[in-house]
This record gives structure tokens, C-alpha cells and sequence, in this order.
């Protein structure tokens, strides 16, 4: 009668946690996943991950709330070097766009120095603010790689000076050049970025091929003395890594352990 005491105890305690997240049973939860390709209707994807990076876009504010409650750390993507030909502004802000993006045929980078997009990404901002995210997932910082004008340089740093005054936080993927510009001029970060997201410092896409590998050592090397540096001047570190090679995947998970950096792996380029 007692061992059927204790067992219906521990029932009951399990049902409880279970209901208290709302659906979400936690347990053993990485620390770190980027889910782009992702929606409300699959929300159960996201329940191992402490820190999940998501559209914000595909979500309400009730669909939030309930990750937050769940335990999660939520980041929105947010696309400020780019235009997406799928997004309902898209045809009202093409003017502004600069060229094609290589391997993207659904993207063209656009000109970040206009006021019209600046006032569009930052609205948007505010709305993923008010959904409840707590932080920006900021993707294609690049075009300044592709269009190294003062224009460009400057029109990024205004964007992200106002999204990081929101005092959320802000989490830049790739942008090497960029970061790297504003960093030598000012010495600091913290006016506009968080923390640093690199895509592909030990792996590698092949999209002629459509194939992952490893990156070179010599591209390797270069990300890895570039994040160091950048984690010294107070910058957070993410690293998304593509491959289903377990071999890579330990090298990564130990290197990334060792660090105290952030990673997620993913074996598709889309992020499903």
C-alpha cells in the first residue's frame, strides 16, 4: 500500500510539471536552436532548447507567452540587409533593393541607408517587441561586405543603435566586416550587439553541390582569432553549424563546451 502511495505521489508531481509548461515537458534542454523554418502549428520542435531563435512574424503574442512560460528564451529573426520576396512589404520596398543575394533566389540586398526601410525594420522591431520576444536574431549585416559605402556602414548602425536602445537584446549573425569596422572605430560593442552568431566556422555548404563538409583551416582559423576577440570585448557567442557528420558534430560540441560559446547544429541549410 505505501509503494502504491509513492507511486501515485510521483504521478501526480509529473502531471503537475507538466501542466504548469503548458504542454512542455522539459528535460535535458540544449542550450541554443535556431528554428526558422518553423511555426505556431510546431511549436512542439522548440521544447528542448532553452534559448530558441524563431520568426516571429508566424507567431502571436499568446503563442510567446506560452514559450516564456515554458522556460524559453525567445529571439526573433529579423532581416535588416536583405528583402525577402515572400514578405507582404516586399513589392512596396523593392525599389531600394541593390542586387541579387548568390544562392538566396528569394533575397536582394537593399540599400540600408534608406530612412523608409530603417522606419519599417524598426516598426517591426516594435511589434516583435510587444509579442514579447526578448531579444533579435539581425541577419544580412553582410551588405556591407558586398557595398562597403559609408552609407551602408552608417545606415547599419543606425538600425541597430535603435533596435539595441529597445534594451533587448541583440544578437547579430555573421557580419565579420562590419562588426569588425565599427569595433576598431569605438573599442566597445555594446551600443549595438549583444552577442555574435557565426554561421560555418568548422563546417561548410557546398550549394552548387548542395552538400555539407568541413570549412578550411585557413577560414577556421580566421572566424575563430575573430570571435575570440570579439567575446574579449563582451560580446556573447553562437555558433550555427551545419553537418550530420558525428565526428564534426563532437568536435564542435567540445570546442564550443571548452569556450562557454553557444551552438546549434543543424543538418539542413533551411533550419526545419
Amino acid at each position: 500500500m505505501r509503494n502504491f502511495v509513492i507511486i501515485l505521489i510521483l504521478i501526480v508531481c509529473i502531471l503537475c510539471f507538466f501542466s504548469a509548461n503548458d504542454g512542455f515537458l522539459q528535460y535535458d534542454q540544449k542550450e541554443y536552436g535556431v528554428f526558422l523554418s518553423v511555426d505556431n502549428q510546431k511549436m512542439e520542435e522548440l521544447k528542448d532548447y532553452k534559448t530558441v531563435v524563431i520568426d516571429a512574424a508566424y507567431f502571436n503574442k499568446e503563442d510567446i507567452d506560452r514559450l516564456k512560460q515554458a522556460g524559453h528564451t525567445v529571439y526573433t529573426y529579423l532581416n535588416i540587409g536583405s528583402l525577402e520576396n515572400f514578405r507582404p512589404y516586399y513589392k512596396e520596398y523593392s525599389k531600394y533593393t541593390l542586387g541579387k543575394y548568390k544562392n538566396w533566389e528569394e533575397e536582394q540586398w537593399i540599400d540600408v541607408s534608406q530612412k523608409q526601410w530603417q522606419k519599417l525594420i524598426c516598426g517591426l522591431a516594435d511589434e516583435y517587441e510587444e509579442k514579447g520576444v526578448d531579444g533579435f536574431f539581425i541577419d544580412n549585416c553582410d551588405v556591407y561586405y558586398l557595398y562597403k559605402q559609408d552609407k551602408i556602414y552608417k545606415g547599419l548602425v543606425d538600425i541597430l543603435s535603435q533596435l539595441k536602445d529597445s534594451g533587448l537584446d541583440v544578437i547579430i549573425n555573421g557580419g565579420d566586416s562590419f562588426i569588425s569596422k565599427y569595433y576598431g572605430e569605438n573599442k566597445n560593442l555594446n551600443k549595438i550587439l549583444t552577442g555574435i552568431n557565426q554561421e560555418t566556422v568548422f563546417s561548410s555548404i557546398d550549394f552548387e553541390k548542395k552538400r555539407l563538409g568541413y570549412s578550411s583551416n585557413e577560414e577556421k582559423e580566421y572566424f575563430i582569432s575573430y570571435l575570440n576577440k570579439m567575446n574579449q570585448a563582451g560580446a556573447a557567442i553562437y555558433l550555427l553549424e551545419y553537418t550530420s557528420d558525428k565526428k564534426l558534430e563532437k568536435q564542435i560540441q567540445k570546442y564550443c563546451t571548452k569556450k562557454g560559446w553557444k551552438y546549434y547544429i543543424s543538418d539542413s541549410v533551411e533550419l526545419d
